[in-house]
């Protein structure tokens, strides 16, 4: 497993970057700076494509990853990992319909569902990298 070890620490840091890039994206956009929204936010869209492919890449070869916390810090880690998963599949249609509309100029749509695209990545964004630091980094072994 040791050529894998890096992994993780590149994934938490591309969604820690797509976080950034998430937020940025929206700040400009509320400032009217269209052109500036938009790479931030094909930016933050390849930076979350490179976590995903990286993410499956390390969990085909490596398998899942215990965790390793115990007591009270159990159910929080759980809750936070399933609401995490749960939402990250919703997620990769709402970012695709989402960019798609973008793409296609159809911004009263593209707007509509932004408004749950955009916390909702966000949130699987944040989550990934505070679920990286209770995996490998608070309760490892």
């Amino acid at each position: 497993m040791t050529h894998y070890s890096i992994f993780p620490a590149i994934n938490a840091t591309l969604n820690g970057a797509s976080a950034v890039l998430i937020v940025a994206g929206r700040a400009f956009i509320r400032k009217g700076r269209l052109a500036v929204h938009r790479a931030f936010m094909i930016a933050a869209v390849v930076t979350s494509s490179l976590f995903l492919a990286s993410y499956l890449y390390y969990h085909a070869h490596v398998g899942s990853v215990r965790f390793q916390g115990q007591g009270f810090v159990r159910p929080v880690y759980f809750t936070i990992l399933t609401t995490h998963t749960i939402l990250a599949a919703v997620i990769v249609p709402l970012v695709i319909i989402t960019l798609n509309r973008a793409l296609r100029q159809r911004f009263d749509r593209h707007r509509a569902i932004a408004r749950w695209t955009f916390p909702i990545w966000l949130y699987v964004s944040v989550t990934g990298v505070v679920i990286y630091v209770m995996l490998y980094h608070l309760f490892s072994a």
